[in-house]
């Protein structure tokens, strides 16, 4: 049954309210069985709760009532919605965390928060190399069916979104500030581009919060709460994509890095985390192998003729030679299931052999040209 308006009013005030975070959030609803007998309930019996007596006394305050004033007149806009913890709708992975939001603010397809997720992070400084591994991956994930969820965030972020648009793929963006404040600024157009393609914005604060260091790091567990993995692409030792990964161990979630040259400083926590315990991966079979349950993939095909040699012309080859294709028509012209195309496209993207540009692949001479 839906909230009622007062209810939902009172929900947002609660969230409106200055240092209160998500256990502060639910202990008061267990209290009181709703929102609004909570804020009707005495200064007093916060207090018992060991709620801060500021909190008591910004409940009723008029900034508070124009903060969820402003975010009911946000959601009467077409693709808005909220997403409230134990209400119908909320991800069943994210309301498994002890911290779980307590709400969501979402534009976009809210519904790709309930399909299989799997999260990409990295380096905000990343390498050439490394934002061309990324896109790479996300694009063959994203075609293999899963959704790719990161954190708009320049460097591998980024580029995991735009490989999964590059594929006709969804992709969520999971912000460090509200809706109405996006940041990066520069990621505006992907922001954009992302809910043209069918994704989704979303953030557990404020509509108009700005950008402030420690929300970050909570941004995070929502990142990995949403995926059943959380693959790491290119990061330092110091890399909050670090903590990305061991909140995605503590959540009981697979944790994915790819590793890269010794020399390379921006390799250094992918390796740590692989002696660790994460699983190395070399291709998205690593990755596909692992959570074949959540998705109907068949099992990945039987090498026959060991790897593909750099003299050699692979089949795929020679199609794209004719003439650049999407996946879908290379599969029907090569005869290929999907999840061995997708394998093989691939590893020869990663060698260099091909590329994709606006959903079509294409042999390398095509792309110099």
């Amino acid at each position: 049954m839906p909230l009622s308006p007062a209810e939902l009013e009172a929900r947002l005030r609660l969230h409106a309210l200055p240092g209160f975070g998500p256990r502060r959030h639910r202990r008061l609803l267990e209290a009181f069985a709703s929102a609004s007998a909570a804020l009707s309930a005495p200064a007093a019996a916060w207090r018992a709760l060991g709620l801060p007596a500021s909190c008591a006394e910004a409940r009723r305050s008029a900034e508070v009532r124009q903060q969820a004033a402003q975010a009911l007149a946000w959601l009467e806009q077409p693709q808005r919605q909220l997403l409230l913890l134990g209400e119908p709708g909320y991800p069943a992975l994210l309301a498994e965390l002890d911290d779980a939001p307590p709400l969501l603010f979402v534009e976009g397809d809210a519904a790709l928060l309930e399909q299989p997720q799997l999260a990409m992070v990295g380096s905000r400084r990343a390498s050439k190399p490394g934002l061309d591994t990324a896109r790479a991956f996300a694009r063959q994930l994203a075609g293999a069916g899963f959704v790719i969820t990161s954190g708009l965030a320049l460097g591998i972020d980024g580029a995991a979104h735009r490989g999964a648009l590059d594929a006709g793929g969804r992709t969520v963006a999971v912000l460090g500030t509200g809706l109405q404040r996006l940041y990066p600024a520069r990621h505006a157009s992907l922001a954009a581009d992302l809910l043209a393609g069918g994704g989704a914005l979303i953030s557990e604060l404020p509509l108009d919060c700005p950008p402030q260091a420690g929300n970050f790091p909570r941004r995070n567990r929502i990142i990995s709460g949403l995926s059943l993995g959380v693959l790491v692409v290119e990061a330092s030792p110091s890399s909050g994509s670090l903590i990305t990964a061991r909140l995605a161990a503590e959540q009981g979630r697979e944790v994915y890095a790819i590793p890269g040259s010794i020399h390379h400083p921006g390799a250094r926590g992918c390796h740590q985390l692989i002696r660790d315990g994460a699983t190395l991966v070399e291709s998205i079979e690593h990755i596909l192998e692992a959570l074949r349950g959540w998705q109907n993939l068949a099992p990945p095909p039987e090498p026959q003729a060991g790897p593909v040699q750099a003299d050699e012309r692979h089949p795929l080859l020679a199609l794209l030679h004719a003439a650049p294709q999407t996946s879908e028509e290379l599969a029907l012209r090569s005869g290929l299931p999907l999840p061995e195309l997708l394998a093989w496209l691939t590893e020869l993207e990663l060698d260099g052999r091909i590329h994709c540009e606006g959903g079509y692949w294409m042999a390398a001479a095509e792309c110099q040209s």
